[in-house]
């Protein structure tokens, strides 16, 4: 009886049931008055019929709304992102703005770090690994130890008086950036659209109806902490939530982020009311929602000045940005949202030839088909290649933050890992796809964060391990966090090393010489400056005796056991640092070359690569040795294949150049399995790539999207972690396309078809990038090529490789070259 007279209250009131249900105590789950904030949600619409698929070729689409927050939809325009659950009578908006984090600029080298350094390398040389785990653990680590939390910025819940839908369909455009819901209900048609604009930096809702005075809703905004949600008292029709982050520093000061977001209803006919912290909309015709966010973060470049004053008001940028929307149309609105998105998802198309018949499911359907099949259909995987671009382009503009571990979008106010930026693969995999998938712009959130971590990672640098130059440990946060954190896994001083590569590519692959100058090589001379004086000698008796290596040391997160049968992590000279180092070096040798510049430092960096131990291959397995000695594994199947660097992201090992490294990679990659996480996943498919196997790369992709592929396409860590969407989009990229191995003239060979799978069997793609600044269309059937085209942006030499069939010819700035598909044109030299 309850029940029914709350019902009743709804469709006459829905206000009245608020106060209604908060009275008799009975709080429904999925009210604006319920109490926490979590995954799960209720909808409490009942929904009828089967909907066709909207006419749209890039789309997420689902015949019900979401249940829990890896079913939402995700909406981004670089800095506001938006989760949309698509409820009928409870709608959920999760809301984030990527400057939100928890923290502030503080010291936080250790004191005791720089006089216990030798002790722990003379352990360490002397294989006392426990020993020097202890004190490095109470003397190198971080004061605090941790990385404070990116969160959540809040939540919009409305109710609708709506309990039953018909032909229900929620669905993401990826070529629009348009989230859309639409369903009838007593004859009458509803549509919602939700998308994250760029252009006006809001994230925007607009309700339509066929039939006049069919909009009603009440909506609030609630936080899980921190905040009030109250009326704007100087805009009428709007709501305002605020709060500041809790967080003292040592005196007490509150020193914690100030933010806010601000809802305003606009309306055709129909009436809007503020009661307490709910608007009201009655009757209206149509209804749009302008959202804002803000903080009074600092940016990277105020705090690599040394600014931390968080003077800007949150609530007036939201105001701001709200007023000047609400001047302009919707239509107009919507067209500039439109134009702005598709000038990056445009510039790239992909077809592996799927079939109507496998759009026709839905989303989830597909995802249940791939999980028992154990294999995706093709159209599948192109959808979620397009998603992948999608992704980087919602969630890493320039001038913005680069993507954290979830990208742009997380829930909770403590999310997995504190969704902060793991710089020991994760943080690198989110930039994978940016280059090759014509996103180069994009890239640009990560150098800006590497600008800061380069004054914090200096002081980190001296007072750790007494060197020059700047250095990263394996995680980092808004705050330019360089000092080792999370235990002695922590204790990684080639962060920077490797983050280092990224700008260097940015170069390789648009030959952009003054960004080269003015951005890459001080990044790269300074990460490599730190390794220089990092670099020890291996004292005689030892393994690497005479040669430079890196102590303390260790293979991310992997561990071996030690002769007498204990475990360790830390040891001298780990593969991966070398495999790092040796590709740092030898890209700033290359650009010394370039620019013409800095003699005596290409000449240091020579010397040391040259005393660098090599790449061993052992002689018990005949796989790429991982440790200094060949050492057991804890777990031979652990989800870091980090001694596999050089063959991805690096170069060192390529089948044409190092058949026989390329061959023990190849077995280290079947001792590690077929199984991981969904990041370890797409790691492995990039490396299986590159061994050309485009069979063994798509059966992990299968894996990856059958078994680590969440309802909304997230992938799943588990939990989510989006590095696996980004690795994985690279990775199929890298099936067509590859212009990785450096030949003797100093060019890069561009490699067509590198790795193609049988399965992709006939398709196209065009607007692929390669480095030396070309852009690479091509098409195949029955598994060969049928045609390719080459746009050379700026000129230059080209070589060209088609299976073991190789040709070069001599390009001019803006020449475009159709070639057959033995590679023949009149354009030969």
């Amino acid at each position: 009886m309850r029940t029914l007279h709350i019902l009743i209250l709804l469709l006459t009131s829905p206000i009245l049931v608020f106060a209604q249900i908060e009275e008799s105590g009975d709080i429904h789950p999925a009210s604006v008055r319920r109490g926490e904030i979590s995954a799960k949600w209720i909808d409490r619409a009942t929904l009828n019929g089967k909907a066709e698929r909207p006419d749209s070729k890039d789309l997420l689409w689902y015949r019900k709304s979401a249940t829990v927050w890896e079913e939402a939809l995700p909406l981004g325009n670089g800095r506001l992102g938006a989760m949309i659950f698509g409820g009928v009578a409870d709608e959920r908006i999760q809301i984030n703005d990527n400057t939100l984090w928890d923290g502030f600029p503080m010291e936080r080298n250790n004191p005791k770090a720089l006089t216990s350094l030798p002790e722990i390398q003379r352990l360490l040389f002397e294989n006392k690994n426990k020993e020097a785990v202890d004190l490095a653990g109470e003397t190198l680590m971080g004061i605090p130890a941790r990385i404070k939390p990116y969160q959540s910025l809040g939540e919009i819940w409305f109710d609708t008086p709506i309990v039953n839908a018909n032909n229900y369909v929620r669905s993401l455009d990826l070529s629009t950036g348009i989230v859309s819901v639409t369903y009838s209900s007593e004859n009458v048609q509803y549509k919602r659209e939700y998308f994250a604009s760029a252009v006006d930096s809001v994230i925007v809702v607009r309700f339509t109806a066929n039939k006049n005075k069919k909009i009603n809703l009440n909506l609030t905004m609630r936080r899980a902490q921190d905040a009030v949600c109250e009326p704007d008292p100087n805009d009428k029709n709007s709501l305002l939530l605020k709060g500041r982050i809790h967080a003292e520093d040592k005196n007490g000061i509150e020193r914690g982020l100030q933010f806010a977001a601000k809802i305003k209803a606009l309306t055709e006919k129909g009436t809007v009311e503020v009661r307490d912290s709910f608007l009201q909309i009655k009757n209206a015709n149509t209804l749009t929602l302008y959202i804002s966010g803000s903080t009074n973060y600092p940016s990277f470049k105020k705090l690599k000045q040394g600014v931390t004053t968080l003077s800007v008001n949150p609530q007036e940028t939201c105001s701001l940005l709200i007023e000047k929307v609400e001047n302009k149309s919707y239509d107009k609105v919507r067209k500039d949202h439109i134009q702005d998105h598709q000038q990056y998802y445009n510039r790239v198309s992909l077809d592996l030839g799927s079939s109507q018949q496998e759009k026709e499911l839905t989303t989830d359907e597909q995802l249940k088909q791939a999980k028992e099949k154990g294999e995706p259909s093709l159209g599948l995987i192109e959808t979620y290649f397009k998603f992948g671009r999608y992704l980087l382009i919602a969630s890493s503009r320039p001038g913005g933050m680069p993507a954290n571990l979830q990208g742009l979008w997380a829930w909770q106010m403590t999310p997995p890992w504190s969704s902060d930026y793991h710089t020991n693969i994760n943080f690198q995999m989110n930039y994978w796809p940016a280059e090759i998938t014509n996103l180069s712009e994009l890239h640009m959130p990560m150098f800006d964060l590497m600008d800061l971590l380069a004054k914090t990672g200096r002081a980190t640098a001296k007072n750790t391990y007494g060197a020059d130059g700047w250095v990263v440990h394996h995680l980092t946060d808004a705050w330019g966090f360089t000092t080792p954190a999370d235990g002695p896994q922590g204790i990684w001083p080639v962060g920077a090393a490797w983050l280092a590569q990224h700008p260097w590519e940015h170069y390789n692959f648009t030959g952009d010489k003054d960004f080269l100058s003015e951005k890459a090589f001080p990044l790269m001379k300074e990460a490599a400056r730190f390794i220089m004086d990092f670099l020890i000698e291996a004292p005689a008796g030892t393994a690497y005796a005479g040669k430079l290596v890196t102590n303390p040391s260790h293979s991310p997160e992997n561990a071996f056991y030690l002769p007498d049968g204990s475990q360790s992590v830390f040891t001298y000279g780990s593969t991966m640092d070398i495999e790092i180092i040796h590709d740092l070096l030898t890209n700033c040798i290359e650009a010394c070359s370039i620019l013409d510049t800095d003699p005596s430092f290409k000449k240091e960096c020579m010397k040391t690569l040259d005393r660098l131990p090599p790449i061993r291959i052992s002689k018990k397995s005949g796989r790429v040795m991982e440790w200094v000695e060949d050492y057991e594994e804890v777990d031979p199947h652990h989800r870091h294949t980090s001694h596999l660097f050089a063959l991805h992201p690096g170069n060192q090992i390529t089948v044409h150049g190092t058949p026989e490294l390329a061959e023990a990679a190849r077995k280290t990659l079947n001792a590690r399995g077929d199984g991981g996480t969904g990041w370890g996943l797409a790691w492995k498919i990039n490396m299986w790539n590159r061994l050309h196997d485009g069979d063994h790369a798509y059966k992990l992709l299968s894996v990856l999207l059958s078994e680590k592929t969440l309802p909304n396409l997230f992938d799943d860590h588990p939990p989510f972690q989006i590095d696996g969407n980004f690795g994985a989009t690279a990775a199929i990229a890298e099936m067509l396309l590859q212009s990785q191995l450096v030949k003797e003239d100093g060019n890069f060979e561009i490699h067509l078809l590198p790795s193609l799978p049988t399965a992709f069997k006939n398709g196209s793609v065009k607007g692929l990038r390669a480095r030396g600044g070309f852009v690479v269309d091509l098409s195949w059937q029955d598994n060969k090529l049928t045609e390719a085209s080459v746009l050379s942006t700026n000129g230059g030499i080209l070589h060209l490789r088609l299976g073991e069939n190789t040709v070069t010819y001599k390009t001019h700035k803006g020449e475009k070259l159709n070639l057959s598909p033995e590679l023949r044109s009149s354009k030969k030299e």
